[in-house]
């Protein structure tokens, strides 16, 4: 293959998956630091409540776990519970309790998916056999953007027409995929 070849099939890949390739290396960056702060997820209510009672630690098992929050009016799906230092931390799909056993005192936190953001991670997780055909051709560009892209030297200006094209056309599939995850 000619160096105007690989430069032709390097730049042509390049300009056309440069919004997917923005899109993942977010999701993978909010994806990496979920554990300390929840990127697709923001707090839209926080509410303090006082139990009726302190809870004795021998009695908390996942039984009574699911017990306590369906009292509280939450019908979630509990992730997992753990006590620290006396107190209990309940973790939902959409809320998360922190209660001091001694004295009852809780906090009630509920989220809501972050617009954009949970759906650009969305992308990241998302296992339909169409998006795996679609990622499949990406991850197999992205070696031929790697490879051509050593092999080659920088675009002439005659190629600026052709380049804003293929940058739109990139940057429209990833947003229309976004875009389509928001509705479902």
């Amino acid at each position: 293959m000619n160096r105007k070849k690989i430069r032709t099939l390097h730049a042509t890949l390049g300009y056309f998956y440069v919004g997917l390739i923005i899109s993942f290396a977010l999701s993978g960056l909010f994806m990496n630091h979920r554990q300390s702060w929840h990127p697709d997820k923001y707090t839209i209510e926080k509410k303090e409540i006082v139990l009726d009672h302190p809870i004795d630690e021998q009695l908390i098992t996942d039984e009574f776990v699911a017990g306590l929050i369906k009292k509280q009016g939450i019908d979630d799906k509990v992730r997992r519970h753990n006590l620290r230092k006396g107190e209990l931390r309940i973790s939902c799909a959409n809320y998360d309790i922190d209660i001091e056993l001694k004295t009852g005192k809780a906090e009630i936190t509920k989220f809501v998916k972050t617009p954009l953001v949970s759906h650009i991670m969305d992308l990241h997780k998302n296992i339909s056999v169409w998006w795996i055909y679609y990622s499949d051709a990406f991850a197999i560009s992205l070696i031929i953007i790697a490879v051509t892209g050593l092999m080659m030297k920088s675009p002439s200006p005659a190629a600026r027409k052709r380049i804003r094209i293929l940058v739109v056309s990139g940057l429209l599939f990833p947003l229309l995929f976004v875009f389509v995850l928001s509705l479902i």
